[in-house]
């Protein structure tokens, strides 16, 4: 495996295996539990709303940085993230990781590289954040074997 930064050819593979990823969890897991006018509230344009934000998630001017991960060079995973150096800061915007590459150690490669990147950068402190469901689980067991601190958090929804 190898990691590199991003490159704008990257783009529409990046953006696919980002829909790919958390795809499952907005159909089958965020959709049946709040219903479909939450849904289509909050995420009713999941897909359109990635295709913006993954063409924004590389912008080294704004101190944003992404980095790819190739295996027999094909792109398997990536992680996004972005530092406030003011403040000393980092925070991990998207970690995906293609179906058929998880649980090999991939995730924590891409962390670990993101997160010597910001030291580099002067950030002191890491935020990563996810779910609380099923579908997120091994994305927090990853951030706990990382030493990541767990920080309880509820978002509740209701139709008004």
């Amino acid at each position: 495996m190898r990691i590199r930064s991003f490159l704008q050819h990257d783009l529409a593979r990046l953006t696919e295996l980002t829909i790919e990823t958390f795809g499952p969890f907005y159909e089958d897991s965020f959709r049946p539990l709040v219903g479909e006018l939450v849904f289509a509230n909050q995420h009713g344009a999941w897909r359109e709303d990635y295709v913006e934000q993954v063409a924004e998630l590389h912008d080294p001017d704004q101190h944003r940085y992404v980095a790819v991960a190739e295996l027999d060079g094909t792109i398997a995973g990536y992680v996004a993230w972005s530092v406030e150096p003011a403040r000393k800061n980092g925070s991990i915007t998207i970690l995906a990781v293609s179906a058929k590459h998880r649980q090999r150690g991939m995730g924590a490669m891409l962390c670990e590289h993101a997160f010597s990147t910001m030291r580099g950068l002067g950030a002191e402190v890491v935020v990563i954040s996810t779910g609380g469901d099923g579908f997120h689980a091994p994305a927090r067991a990853l951030y706990e074997t990382l030493g990541c601190t767990q920080l309880p958090v509820a978002v509740y929804y209701r139709e008004l």
